[in-house]
């Protein structure tokens, strides 16, 4: 039982290391879009992201109930005992924490969410077999909503984004991209850190009172439904730790992010956020562990493609996805390696796995302190999502502004035309009141050059028709690769 405790101690420390790497992994979720678009500081941002995941950390407690009564088989957890389970969930985190921390070094697009389920599920499968794992819970609480949620968010994003831009219709052609989003953008990203708390941080509360409750320190009646609910300090803790995590070392996540997102108009990021938080926090309600990455970087490239002109990068995108695809399995592949120490060679397994998983963090922490980042120079895995979507310097015309051009075009052909023949008819008059050679030259002239301008103005005219008529040809329009000089000129 000793032995069981010292393993529970170890646990709840890594849980909390865990929760201190998801808070600095998954700042940039929140805080990308209103940093890229100026809305906020990297330091406000960072600050406010922090404080906000604390406070989102108690609002609910239905994902922690999910991963600590869903995921894995309570007849399990009795079959096995304490002294064999509890040093599996210590070997599932360590395999979380090892993804987590190498993708964060190399700025890589994954998932602290599905690092932690991997690592879970690939320990027990180990320790225990296919038989400790609730597969049904696994696809509709985990895996269903990693596919749909993402998409959804996306669609949310486009529509805002296109409803957001027709409403401010007067704005365009303006530089500032609908500058007075930037103002919504600090309540929009502001509830993105919310929803961030009232989901990731509830994660490492559900494997905590897991350890809880195989070795029965939780309080309760385990038949009652309330059973699974995290106690009052372990919230706590979750939520001061990914709070601590998110202000201190969230600047390079940044920094990777903001570089991929420099296109994006402050409508655009206002966009983005309302869908990532709409969408966390109706899960979060709900039960679902979603990876906010996935959901924020659905959102981006959803709102991206809302603009027009507008075009998918697919090998982009592509990348990201393989780089999401592969953080459930590579945490789970690392998990399962820690639990066969642990299966083979019993505690001193345990100890082994507590050994590697502090070298891993002290070496992937000293080779950070390399390339240090700062408020100073931070910028932000979500941005990636931001590469996907290629957008022109200068969009092509809309449908409107197409029509109201063929309008004037109309117009001018119009009086084109009355001017051509009204030059024809003086040339005619000239030439019968029998006016000198060079007054009918000069009237002659002046008819062809009239004629000519009607013609100019026809064609014109018909080209309006057609780009009132074909998207396709609008978007031929659009300029691409400007400097910053020619941007202006062109608009």
């Amino acid at each position: 039982m000793e032995t069981a405790a010292l393993i529970v101690v170890l646990v709840i420390a890594l849980a909390l290391f865990f929760d201190f790497t998801n808070g600095f992994h998954d700042t940039a979720n929140a805080m990308a879009t209103p940093i890229a678009t100026g809305a906020l500081k990297p330091k406000t941002a960072v600050l406010l992201a922090a404080v906000l995941n604390l406070v989102g950390a108690f609002l609910s407690t239905e994902v922690a109930k999910t991963v600590s009564g869903g995921i894995v088989r309570e007849d399990a957890i009795l079959e096995k005992g304490a002294e064999v389970f509890l040093p599996l969930i210590f070997a599932g985190l360590i395999g979380a924490i090892t993804w987590n921390m190498l993708t964060w070094l190399l700025g890589l697009p994954s998932s602290s969410s599905h690092a932690l389920f991997g690592g879970l599920i690939g320990a027990t499968l180990v320790g225990v077999g296919a038989t400790g794992i609730d597969f049904g819970m696994v696809l509709s609480k985990i895996i269903l909503p990693a596919l749909i949620a993402p998409l959804t968010a996306g669609v949310i994003a486009f529509l805002a984004t296109r409803i957001a831009y027709a409403v401010t219709r007067r704005y365009d052609g303006k530089p500032d991209g609908r500058s007075g989003f930037r103002w919504g953008q600090i309540f929009t990203s502001s509830l993105v850190a919310l929803s961030h708390g009232t989901n990731d941080a509830q994660k490492t509360m559900g494997v905590i009172t897991l350890a809880l409750i195989t070795i029965g320190w939780q309080t309760g009646d385990p038949g009652s439904d309330s059973y699974h609910n995290p106690e009052f300090w372990v919230i706590a803790a979750c939520a001061f730790t990914i709070a601590l995590g998110t202000y201190l070392g969230g600047w390079r996540i940044i920094r990777t992010l903001g570089k991929g997102l420099t296109e994006v108009k402050p409508a655009q990021g206002f966009s983005a956020e309302s869908s990532t938080a709409a969408t966390i926090l109706a899960s979060s309600a709900l039960g679902f562990a979603l990876s906010t990455t996935q959901v924020a970087s659905g959102s981006v490239i959803g709102s991206g493609l809302g603009r027009r002109g507008s075009t998918v990068r697919w090998r982009t995108a592509g990348r990201i996805a393989i780089g999401w695809l592969l953080t459930l399995p590579a945490a789970g592949a690392v998990g399962a390696f820690a639990a066969l120490l642990v299966v083979w060679l019993g505690n001193w397994g345990v100890g082994i796995d507590a050994v590697l998983a502090l070298a891993i963090i002290i070496g992937l922490f000293l080779r950070s302190r390399r390339d240090q980042v700062t408020h100073a120079n931070a910028m932000s895995d979500v941005a990636e999502s931001g590469l996907a979507v290629d957008l022109p310097d200068v969009p092509g015309p809309t449908r409107r502004h197409s029509r109201m051009e063929l309008v004037r075009a109309l117009e001018r052909a119009e009086r084109k035309a009355d001017e051509a023949e009204q030059a024809a008819r003086r040339a005619k008059k000239l030439k019968k009141s029998g006016a000198s050679p060079s007054e009918i030259k000069a009237a002659r002239k002046a008819a062809e050059k009239a004629a000519q301008k009607y013609a100019e103005a026809e064609e014109a005219a018909k080209e309006w028709e057609v780009l009132s008529a074909s998207r396709r040809a609008r978007a031929k329009l659009a300029e691409w690769d400007l400097d910053v000089a020619e941007q202006e000129d062109a608009r």
